[in-house]
């Protein structure tokens, strides 16, 4: 908005009652202009109405000579008393924004991430180390990584790796707000853990749920995380792969039907969610394939599916129930050196699910001759060719199940009913 100012430094009063004549002198008249940007524009108009002369008389002055001083203070004065009233902002009065066009695209995106960042959270994990010189015990950070809001009662889920060997836990929410964390339960296996928070419930926004059953190759995906400790970064990229399989980085136990995705994930994004154009949740954010460490285009998700039934055990019973044979087994190499294919039983302790059922262990016999135990084959009619083999099988089963093992002992094979039991520790 534009705001005139006109500045008359000699007139004379329009009430005068001998009017200008003719041939008087015009009165001098300074025009200034500039243009505004003003809450409220100010007119200041001071030039005489036109009168029509009647009486002769000699000008009051004759001449008048203005100096450029006095017409730059004036220019300067005019326009600060202009801002003033109008109580402009003087950086604000000279820059004329125009509002950002986006296209639908980005607009779609802006709005995934601005809805989906609050259920996003920031896990410092601290070590106690012991100072060598002075012996003072401190806490320092050891790592750190990404988590989300599960519910209202304050449940945080992230991966394991991120709060292994912790003595500590922080969460740091979206609003900056930071709460020590305990840890409710979780599965070495699948790489998941839970903790929770003791924050007001109208800091804590749940993240929507999805599926993962029906994700196809090339939909657009989305992980939100803290990547290097930076928080709230946002990568996008596609499903690059489907029913994917990694191994736990505790256990080594094999994670299936993972998802691929090339969307960015570093160091710190562990634990982060990927999502789906809607903004629901279909994965943690878990490994990378790189040699450098850093992101190389191919990251890996626990699927939304598997990681469901794992937080609503570890909520209710702060643990996992999964079957074991209850065997430590050598490794694949090993036995594919033997020219046989299966698992072979180096241990089956007397008081475990196999032991229990009879299947034998690898000894050495009084000369010290390597005397093979048995090699698992099958169970339940499904071939075992190795480890990963074995533990796809086993998850498909529950504490209680009775399961046909068929071992090649010596030059025979057998088959031995095996009642699978949970862990030691998990009874």
């Amino acid at each position: 908005m534009a705001t005139c100012s006109l500045i008359s430094t000699l007139f004379p009063s329009a009430s005068s009652p001998f009017p200008r004549p003719s041939n008087a002198t015009k009165p001098t008249t300074i025009h200034l202009s500039k243009s505004l940007h003003l809450h409220n524009p100010t007119l200041f108009l001071l030039r005489p109405p036109n009168l029509t002369p009647s009486l002769s008389l000699p000008p009051l002055f004759p001449k008048l000579t203005i100096p450029k001083s006095l017409l730059l203070l004036c220019t300067s004065l005019a326009l600060s008393f202009t801002l003033f009233i109008s109580n402009a902002d003087s950086a604000a009065a000279f820059v004329v924004t125009s509002p950002r066009k986006l296209q639908s695209d980005e607009l779609a995106t802006v709005r995934l991430f601005q809805e989906n960042t609050p259920s996003v959270v920031y896990i410092t994990n601290l070590a106690v180390k012991q100072d060598a010189f002075t012996l003072d015990v401190l806490e320092v950070p050891q790592g750190s990584g990404s988590g989300f809001v599960w519910d209202k009662e304050g449940h945080i889920v992230t991966n394991y790796h991120v709060i292994r060997g912790a003595s500590d836990l922080k969460v740091t929410l979206a609003d900056q707000s930071t709460y020590d964390a305990k840890v409710v339960g979780f599965d070495q296996d699948k790489d998941v853990a839970v903790l929770r928070v003791d924050a007001p419930k109208d800091k804590l926004r749940p993240i929507p749920i999805g599926v993962s059953a029906d994700l196809l190759v090339g939909q657009k995906v989305y992980a939100i995380g803290n990547p290097f400790g930076l928080d709230h970064t946002l990568t996008t990229g596609v499903i690059s792969g489907l029913r994917r399989e990694i191994s736990s980085a505790a256990t080594g136990r094999p994670i299936q039907d993972v998802i691929q995705t090339d969307a960015a994930i570093n160091p710190g994004n562990s634990g982060g969610p990927l999502l789906d154009s809607s903004g629901n949740l279909i994965g943690i954010n878990t490994a990378i394939y790189s040699p450098s460490g850093a992101s190389s285009g191919v990251g890996f998700s626990i699927p939304v599916d598997t990681v469901n039934g794992i937080v609503d055990q570890l909520v209710k019973f702060g643990k996992v129930t999964r079957p074991i044979l209850g065997i430590k087994f050598a490794p694949d190499q090993s036995v594919e050196q033997l020219g046989v294919s299966g698992v072979l039983v180096l241990d089956a302790p007397a008081n475990g699910p196999a032991g229990k059922a009879g299947l034998q262990s690898t000894k050495r016999d009084s000369y010290g001759r390597l005397i093979l135990g048995d090699i698992i084959t099958s169970v339940n009619g499904k071939k075992v060719t190795n480890g990963s083999d074995l533990y796809r099988i086993l998850d498909q089963c529950k504490v209680g199940d009775k399961v046909i093992v068929e071992v090649l002992r010596g030059d025979h094979k057998e088959k031995i009913p095996v009642i699978l039991e949970p862990k030691p520790d998990e009874s």
